[in-house]
């Protein structure tokens, strides 16, 4: 799968794509990132990609002409083009999994005081991080390709299975545990070390649904 970051700050990403399992995705080839200085796509000799905003206010606003030249340099006909804003859809799970199915996602991190309204027309879809604002859209970039690329088969090893964890059935992950079995008069739960996969299962499953009504019962639905 290509993720593809329309950015100003291409230099936050080094780091990102260094370490962990996106690095080790991108050695195995399971996954390709390519970041895209947006500065690149200017016309003029300045490089300038914002202006000041029409009716007066405060900041800069990123220009639709040179937004549209580098989706046009970049994209193909498999591309799904995510703007990344404060008034777009809540990312949750079930996009991991949709996008995960992409073949080419474009990702667009803004800066600045935002967005020519126009740059709205040439985008699939408006994706963001929650109800707060960000500098940049540059972590809630980093976060959409570390969690959906968990959802591409391979990516993660067997031995490193996301079928346990929180959100992979709309409920919070179970309680975890190892050594020392004793710490400041808590105890490990008897039933965890008793042997019996098939009742650790259960009690795991009943904690999962416990755990998750008190803490998200927005996520309980009435298969449950």
């Amino acid at each position: 799968m290509n993720f593809n970051i329309i950015t100003t700050q291409p230099g936050i990403y080094d780091s990102f794509l260094q370490t962990g399992l996106i690095a080790r995705g991108i050695s195995r080839e399971i996954i390709e990132v390519n970041i895209h200085n947006l500065h690149d796509y200017a016309f003029d000799i300045h490089r300038s990609i914002d202006d000041t905003p029409y009716g007066g206010g405060p900041g800069m606003v990123l220009k639709v002409d040179v937004m549209a030249n580098a989706l046009d340099k970049i994209r193909n006909k498999k591309s799904k083009i995510i703007l990344l804003c404060p008034q777009g859809k809540k990312f949750d799970q079930n996009d991991t999994k949709r996008f995960a199915k992409e073949d080419n996602l474009i990702l667009i991190a803004g800066r600045f005081e935002g967005y020519d309204e126009r740059i709205r027309d040439l985008v699939d879809e408006e994706i963001s991080l929650g109800d707060f604002v960000l500098t940049s859209g540059d972590l809630p970039a980093q976060t959409i390709i570390d969690a959906t690329c968990r959802m591409i088969p391979g990516f993660i090893d067997k031995e490193e299975s996301i079928q346990e964890e929180s959100f992979s059935e709309n409920l919070l992950e179970y309680p975890q545990y190892t050594r020392p079995e004793t710490f400041l008069g808590k105890y490990v739960p008897e039933i965890l070390l008793s042997g019996n996969h098939a009742e650790i299962a259960k009690w795991r499953r009943d904690q999962s649904i416990e755990r998750t009504k008190v803490r998200r019962p927005d996520l309980l639905d009435s298969n449950i």
